[in-house]
């Protein structure tokens, strides 16, 4: 047993008071002391991007490391509908308090009281920086910005630009990030994939990177090392996350020590094109944002085979709106994610392989109008027509399910510092604020949250304790250490020459995962997994083939290492939600749901973090819990009735 204390250091004091008095209270390091630390940020979406910016404005020396060409290329651009901010614009009862109530509720009730209240704060902060920088909010008449409802809320707060919202922000962040560039405060390393930790007395002190253009594995030493690279869906195969989006450097960070929070909580998005076919390697989501104008149904008839527009309203099952009365179609993503599956399952699912159901403008245009439905969604239409051939203004569009976002991630305390000292982790890749579910437009926020305003205003703390002295030079041995295995794992990988692609066992492994621990999971299917997986593990690493060498360009060696680490996550995954006896929001075990098919919460045994330790591959990894108490919202079962 290892002696691991998880300490998430929550300030004291009320909840509203806490951030101020926390930022008073850290340690600062002077402007002229700044220009002493480098830090190395790994990954250049929203949080990634805004974070290099602003430690490069405050004065840090930074290294920015990203896979893509341009840090333009970042999957935040796919995030369309829009980001959550507590303005009350719109004066119909939002606030700050009801931002963070809906949050807590959202995410079933299991993430951190003092996180998720300073992500509502902070919100608020983030428009303004934003609108400074130039992103084209949409605004009404009077030039006020326009707000537009989502998912799990009774207010409109969410700010969009059309359905290009994370595209616009990243280029907000993108030219902070590029004046810092220019400043020479941020170096720039594209094309290079972060591949190890490197720790040294128990601290981060630096990266192994591989450059994916000539192949050569280097080493970076910083003071500091910080996190921002996403979610890890695509261990499921299919995903609506870009298909380069991988898990690979918050693995090895975990591998080296970081614990891994809450694995299995996976989130479901319900408006994604259905699969066409079996052979197809991507999903392509629908925004959420389509569900304010959008009313979704299904026909009442089993194997109703008439065009949508024929079906009369009385043939119709509105079923969000039946069941969830209050909040209709603008439920949360788990909420509607399984009550669509239920449709489908039940033999009512319409499209021509029978898996989705209806997402209907009709009403919409009708009384709005076809051109206010083109200003506020035009691009997104245009893109399901593009893809499925159809014209969603004329047809209703067919939706269904898919792995999105994930809630988990490695564990950070109330700094944004993982167990690991000197290890930040923000955004998508760390567990903090979203609990069990993700409402809409959050994503955004927790990335531009940790970024621009709190990693900046609590990574001084562990910094002035370095003061005076040097990164650790990259000829430690501890960096040959890392180098040595780095280059290993790349030799034994291209040595095997086995017979199968890499994608043909990424694909086994999703089937294993979407079958046994996708939006439904049991005892059962999970156990069925974790009998499954070790296996694939195994053969994956006598069997596959991949081609080329690891001195140019090698895309299949690059997936090869990143589905290398996606067979190891998914057995944890699966661990933690077997683990994990209660259903809570996106982590669903048909053992405990309510009379009406809900998620049926424990708390009395489950109210806390589950945070893994690594115990090496094919063993049983460590639990440690942090327990999570609620002070400020009273714990009840989740109601959208």
């Amino acid at each position: 047993m290892s002696d691991i204390t998880l300490d998430a250091k929550i300030p004291d004091g009320p909840l509203a008071d806490k951030w101020d008095n926390h930022r008073f209270e850290v340690k600062l390091v002077n402007p002229s002391n700044r220009r002493r630390f480098e830090i190395i940020v790994i990954g250049t979406g929203l949080a990634g991007a805004s974070a290099a910016a602003t430690l490069g404005e405050l004065g840090y020396r930074v290294k920015a490391f990203f896979f893509h060409d341009s840090p333009r290329r970042a999957h935040s651009i796919a995030a369309q509908g829009g980001i959550n901010a507590a303005k009350n614009y719109k004066n119909d009862g939002d606030s700050i308090q009801r931002l963070f109530y809906d949050t807590i509720k959202g995410g079933d009730y299991r993430s951190r009281e003092a996180n998720t209240y300073r992500l509502a704060q902070v919100s608020v902060e983030i428009i303004d920086q934003c609108v400074a920088q130039g992103v084209p909010f949409a605004r009404e008449y009077g030039g006020l910005l326009d707000n537009r409802s989502f998912g799990g809320a009774q207010v409109s707060r969410t700010f969009y630009a059309r359905g290009q919202t994370g595209q616009q922000l990243l280029l907000g962040a993108y030219q902070a990030l590029e004046r810092q560039v220019h400043l020479g405060n941020v170096q720039q390393y594209n094309r290079s994939e972060m591949l190890d930790l490197v720790v040294k007395d128990g601290r981060a002190v630096g990266v192994v990177v591989r450059d994916l253009l000539t192949g050569q594995v280097r080493s970076h030493s910083a003071h500091a090392v910080v996190l921002a690279t996403g979610g890890y869906g695509n261990v499921f195969f299919l995903s609506t996350n870009a298909k380069a989006s991988n898990a690979t450097a918050i693995w090895r960070a975990h591998r080296r020590g970081a614990l891994f929070a809450n694995p299995c909580y996976t989130q479901i998005h319900p408006t994604c094109i259905p699969a066409s076919d079996e052979f197809q390697s991507k999903l392509v989501l629908m925004s959420e944002s389509l569900r304010n104008d959008g009313r979704v149904w299904v026909p009442k008839e089993f194997g109703d085979e008439r065009p949508p527009n024929l079906i009369p309203e009385e043939d119709r099952d509105y079923f969000l709106e039946r069941r969830y009365p209050a909040f209709g179609n603008l439920v949360p993503r788990d909420v509607a994610s399984r009550a669509i599956k239920r449709e489908v399952d039940a033999g009512r699912g319409v499209g021509p392989l029978k898996n989705g159901v209806y997402l209907d403008f009709g009403d919409a245009i009708t009384r709005l109008g076809r051109s206010v439905i083109a200003e506020r969604y035009g691009n997104l239409f245009q893109m399901y027509e593009r893809i499925t051939g159809e014209d969603p203004y004329v047809v209703p569009m067919r939706i269904y399910p898919a792995v999105h976002y994930t809630m988990g991630g490695l564990w950070v305390d109330y700094n944004l510092m993982s167990n690991v000292p000197g290890l930040y982790v923000i955004g998508e890749a760390n567990f903090a604020d979203q609990g069990a579910n993700r409402l809409g437009a959050s994503a955004l926020m927790q990335g531009l949250a940790d970024g621009y305003f709190i990693l900046p205003n609590t990574i001084s703390d562990y910094l002035a304790g370095l003061l005076g002295t040097a990164p650790v030079p990259t000829d430690d041995p501890a960096f040959t250490a890392a180098e040595a295995e780095v280059e290993e794992r790349v030799r034994s990988l291209l040595a095997v020459n086995g017979r199968y692609t890499v994608d043909h066992f990424h694909r086994e492994l999703g089937k294993i995962m979407w079958d046994n621990c996708g939006m439904a999971r049991s005892e059962e299917s999970l156990k069925k997994a974790l009998s499954e997986i070790p296996s694939l593990r195994e053969e994956f690493h006598r069997d596959v083939r991949v081609l080329g060498d690891d001195r140019s360009l090698n895309q299949s060696l690059e997936k090869a290492g990143r589905v290398s680490d996606f067979l190891e996550l998914a057995e944890l995954i699966c661990t933690d939600a077997l683990h994990r006896e209660e259903s809570c929001g996106g982590h669903f075990r048909v053992e405990h749901q309510t009379e009406d098919g809900e998620a049926l919460r424990d708390d009395e045994h489950f109210a806390y973090v589950g945070a893994w330790e690594f115990s090496g591959v094919g063993s049983p990894p460590e639990l440690h819990k942090e327990p999570l108490e609620f002070e400020f919202v009273h714990l009840a079962q989740r109601s959208y009735k």
